[in-house]
């Protein structure tokens, strides 16, 4: 069965199962953008100014979910100052089970047409063999942006949690959860880390939407003066007891105190506590962002995997082999 439509929040909760299941057998085949938190973060903050745009197909074998596509499809993207930006190519996020290679030649054609004419984008995972072949036999090809050093792909970073170290903060400053703070404050730490932001005060109860969400796994540091200084959102998966940093940032006044560090150290010992045997993190991996990547290396995240960008431009002749 497979139909086309609008990605809701209950199409999330299928996707996040799929997540959770090539986890369990394959951890190193879950694509960029489509862990069991990144789909929860995705749909959640952009579902509302974006949904429209959003299409999805779903392959099921009976009625388990086994491969699944999101397109992003071209749109206007209105930021927190005003500025206003035209996105003119397509995304994909997607994921097929290992048990169920070939249906990404499916889920290729179908993207193939539902973003005819315009520039495609997708990462697969880099160790994929068999779909980046099937990929490259489609017409796609690295993506220019990701060579150099200043390359544009992902990396996922891993550790387990064992003798995680003790969190430290500057005097004054105190660890908050959006529990405790309350939507407002949670928001503004948002907009003050990656400001221009899309993230809107509705993009927040989106993600407080989704079925994994939990505020007491959503985590801030709080400055002396009351300014939320670093924020993060954990994301439990408590089948395979792992948890995922998405987002992970600090307020631009406030870094380099070791703030966000002490933070994921903070949070490690919560997801422990929820559970979690093991903790996740995903950051650019090329020589040319080395800031996020030494912060996560600081507190015992190793480089897992990676993804592997590709891109197919609007006018190629569309092939198969």
């Amino acid at each position: 069965m497979a139909n086309f439509e609008l990605v809701t929040a209950a199409d999330v909760q299928l996707m996040q199962g799929l997540a959770q299941r090539v986890t369990a057998v394959r951890p190193d085949l879950v694509n960029s953008d489509a862990s069991f938190g990144e789909l929860a973060w995705n749909w959640g903050k952009g579902h509302a100014g974006e949904g429209a745009s959003w299409r999805r197909r779903l392959w099921f074998s009976g009625r388990e979910l086994v491969a699944w596509g999101w397109v992003f499809l071209p749109r206007r993207v209105r930021r927190s100052d005003g500025s206003v930006r035209d996105v003119t190519g397509a995304y994909l996020a997607y994921q097929v089970h290992p048990g169920h290679a070939g249906l990404v030649d499916e889920v290729i054609e179908w993207y193939d047409g539902a973003a005819a004419g315009v520039e495609r984008a997708v990462v697969p995972s880099g160790v994929d063999e068999f779909a980046l072949k099937r990929w490259a036999a489609h017409g796609y090809e690295t993506d220019p942006a990701s060579l150099g050093s200043a390359g544009s792909w992902t990396q996922l970073n891993e550790r387990d949690l064992i003798d995680v170290e003790q969190p430290v903060l500057p005097e004054g400053f105190r660890f908050r959860t959006a529990d405790e703070a309350g939507p407002q404050a949670a928001v503004q730490a948002h907009l003050d880390a990656w400001a221009p932001s899309t993230y809107t005060a509705e993009s927040y109860q989106g993600v407080r939407r989704t079925a994994p969400y939990r505020g007491d796994l959503h985590l801030l540091v709080e400055a002396p003066n009351g300014t939320m200084a670093s924020s993060t959102i954990m994301w439990l998966d408590e089948a395979n007891r792992t948890a995922e940093f998405e987002p992970v940032g600090t307020h631009p006044d406030y870094r380099r105190r070791g703030l966000a560090r002490a933070m994921l150290l903070h949070g490690m010992h919560l997801a422990r506590a929820a559970g979690a045997a093991q903790m996740t993190v995903a950051c650019l991996g090329a020589p040319g962002h080395p800031q996020a990547r030494g912060l996560y290396y600081s507190v015992g995240f190793r480089k897992f995997t990676q993804d592997a960008p590709l891109i197919k431009t609007g006018t190629e002749t569309e092939t198969t082999g």
